[in-house]
Order: structure tokens, then sequence, then C-alpha cells
């Protein structure tokens, strides 16, 4: 599943980067919106995405997340996690997805961070914006493949470690079942944090309700003063 370049840049949200700039729902003036599209035409032609992903069969009891890999039975990966137990409780299948820029994107920053901080600090918001549409394309691709020989499936809002009560030593559970540094050359710090940086782990539920869909992850959250929270359309 390669997903170009220029369909990823299509798919980014531009308010998402003002917000992550500090604008909330405010639009800045010229001179920094045209700073963002140069970034973000820098960012997408020179970025080398890359995800692995792989199905599971979901069973959720209490805070307990028993995953069962669809193509290996024996394999079973458990996650204690009250969010994530809710996020996943109507949800027959369960994606795990690890996606990344590649190196370029830090790359890129690293040069900035040199000749113009405040530049830096655009890219560091496009390419948030970045992975998050990477991310989107991903998870839809996902869903129709998993609908593909069954119901049709809903998609849940991704749900990473680090949100709520799942704390981000799960991610080398995730590793570890993906294979990330062999398959996409992801890897992980002793703080379990990702590298390269413009990278995302993360649980996708599929569920066959159309009511307990909820992907605007923004709108499912109870922090509802949260400067990035989407408004309501």
């Amino acid at each position: 599943m390669e997903i170009k370049n220029d369909i990823i840049r299509q798919k980014i949200n531009m308010r998402e980067i003002y917000r992550y700039l500090g604008y909330g729902a405010n639009v800045p003036d010229e001179t920094v919106k045209s700073a963002v599209e140069e970034i973000i035409d820098s960012l997408t032609y020179t970025i080398n995405p890359k995800h692995v992903y792989k199905l599971y069969t979901c069973k959720v009891l209490e805070s307990t997340i028993l995953l069962r890999d669809n193509a290996d039975i024996e394999q079973q990966i458990t996650f204690q996690s009250k969010n994530l137990s809710y996020n996943l409780m109507q949800c027959s299948q369960v994606a795990l997805l690890a996606a990344t820029l590649g190196i370029e994107a830090d790359k890129l920053l690293q040069r900035y961070e040199i000749l113009n901080m405040a530049k830096a600090a655009i890219v560091q918001a496009c390419g948030a914006a970045c992975i998050e549409a990477y991310c989107d394309i991903l998870q839809e691709n996902i869903c129709k493949e998993a609908s593909a020989y069954g119901k049709k499936l809903y998609l849940r809002p991704r749900f990473s470690p680090g949100y709520g009560d799942l704390p981000l030593e799960n991610q080398t559970a995730i590793f570890r079942a993906l294979e990330c540094t062999k398959r996409i050359g992801l890897t992980l710090t002793e703080s379990f944090l990702m590298y390269p940086t413009k990278s995302v782990t993360a649980f996708i539920g599929l569920t066959a309700n159309p009511l307990s869909c909820h992907i605007d992850k923004c709108k499912d959250c109870d922090f509802v003063e949260c400067e990035f929270r989407k408004e309501e359309t």
C-alpha cells in the first residue's frame, strides 16, 4: 500500500497547522500563510513515508485488551488501559499501525533550526499535520481492506501510547509485534520516544456498529478546553 507524497499533500489540514502554531481558530497573516505553504512544499517533496500494520481480532474485558493475530492465532498481545478499552469496546478487529515520514523530515527541521528558528517552528507544525494526514489515508485503506470480506466496518479514533492511561512503555510491545525497526527503520529510545521523530504508532479500532464510530477524535475527547480541539461543524 504505497501512498504518494502528493496525495498526502492534498490531505494536510491547514487549520491544524495554524492551531499548532498558536493561532487557535484564527487565520494567520499572508506572510505566515506563505511560509507554511513553502514548508509544506519542501516537506512533501523530500519525505520518504513508510508504514507497517497488522490486523488483530479484538476482545475487551473491562480494562484489559486482548489482541490475537489474524495471521497467527497463537500470537496474542495484552494491553491494560481503561481509556483504550472504552475506545475499542465494540470493535471486532484492531489494526496496530506504525508510520513515519522518515529521516528527511528531521533533517529539514535541523536545517531550519540553524538558519531560521521561526521557520523551524513551522516545520514542526507542518510535520505534525503531515504525519496525521498520512495516517488518515492509511486508516481509510485499512478499513476498506478489513471490510472487503465481510460486514462493512467503521473506524474508531486512532489511539496511541501516551494517550490517557496507556503508558508510553507499551511502545515496546507494538515495536516487537510489527518489527518496526526491521521493516520501516523506526527506532525506540530508552524513554520510549520514536526516531525519526515525525512518526506514529496507534491502535485503530474497527467496528460493525456505525453509531460507535467517532472518527473526529477531538469531539470524542473530554478535554473541551484544549486549544487543538476541532470546531463543531
